[in-house]
């Protein structure tokens, strides 16, 4: 039986943590916790239960543990890092009471308005079959600890460009733990294929983000990205399929779908205007796609 997927709301109810106001409207999500003082508020002995999540961890754990990360069993002895993803379950159950360090919790949309427009399961830590639980020296420990601690201090700061700057912390983390794998699951072999998806990802991200009321998408469907690229509409969409497992038109409607969350939220533009940014001539086309795709009208998510 498949593992259930633990929601965000559900993650601060099993660790008696506040909620934040408007979880499910803001555009992503982040946070960042002391595991003592978590473990202190928490009934359970484990941080976290065994199952699937909606969102992405990284920990920076200190104390003797037990970490199982989907078929891995790693006994962590002094100081470890790990990485977990919506897509691979794991838990770690502490084996004494001397446990502290930090963790943060994140969605992907949180890192999709950072500049580099980073796509997390790209991203070599984030792969399946992966390893991302490292045993740490003393002085990685301090580094890491330096890194949570500055996240942890400007989560409550009033700096108005405060997830800015938390946005490059996690990717500060992120590349930190990427240099501590080997170097073979860093370079993976660049196929054909590869290329070819590559391409696409890099033509899709060259649009955004979205300045001006004027600007307009260029490539709006499947088949401009495969005139652009000169393959077949099929073999892009095979393509796609093999090396992320979406489709082409998931991919440009859910990027599309991110962009449009940020304008509804941080632009005074109306509906039509982001609408006709995003490739919708008639903002009725523009509405329907989004509640499609979230749930929610335009109006009811930028209110």
């Amino acid at each position: 039986m498949a593992p259930d997927i633990i929601t965000l709301e559900e993650f601060y109810e099993q660790t008696a943590t506040l909620i934040p106001d408007g979880i499910n409207k803001e555009i992503g999500h982040f946070n960042v916790f002391k595991i003592d003082e978590l473990m202190a508020k928490s009934r359970k002995k484990s941080v976290m239960p065994y199952n699937r999540r909606a969102y992405y961890k990284i920990s920076m754990i200190s104390g003797k543990n037990k970490a199982e990360y989907a078929d891995k069993v790693v006994d962590i002895e002094k100081n470890a890092l790990l990485f977990a993803t919506p897509k691979i379950p794991y838990h770690y159950v502490p084996q004494d009471d001397d446990q502290f360090g930090y963790f943060c919790i994140f969605t992907s949309d949180f890192l999709i308005q950072h500049k580099s427009g980073v796509i997390l399961d790209d991203l070599p830590i984030f792969q399946p079959g992966g390893y991302p639980i490292f045993q740490l020296t003393d002085e990685a420990t301090e580094d890491i600890t330096f890194i949570f601690k500055k996240m942890y201090n400007e989560l409550s700061s009033d700096y108005a460009y405060k997830y800015d700057l938390l946005r490059n912390y996690v990717l500060e983390l992120i590349h930190y733990g990427q240099k501590l794998q080997p170097a073979t699951a860093l370079y993976p072999s660049h196929t054909a294929s590869a290329r070819v998806s590559s391409l696409f990802i890099e033509l899709l991200e060259r649009q955004f983000p979205i300045e001006s009321p004027h600007q307009k998408l260029n490539l709006r469907t499947a088949k401009d990205y495969a005139n652009r690229l000169a393959v077949h509409v099929n073999h892009l969409n095979k393509v796609l399929k093999e090396n992320t497992g979406k489709t082409t038109t998931h991919i440009i409607s859910s990027r599309i779908i991110q962009e449009a969350k940020i304008l509804l939220k941080q632009t005074d533009w109306n509906i039509s205007e982001i609408g006709y940014c995003l490739g919708f001539e008639q903002v009725a086309h523009f509405s329907n796609f989004f509640r499609k795709q979230t749930s929610f009208s335009p109006v009811a998510f930028r209110a």
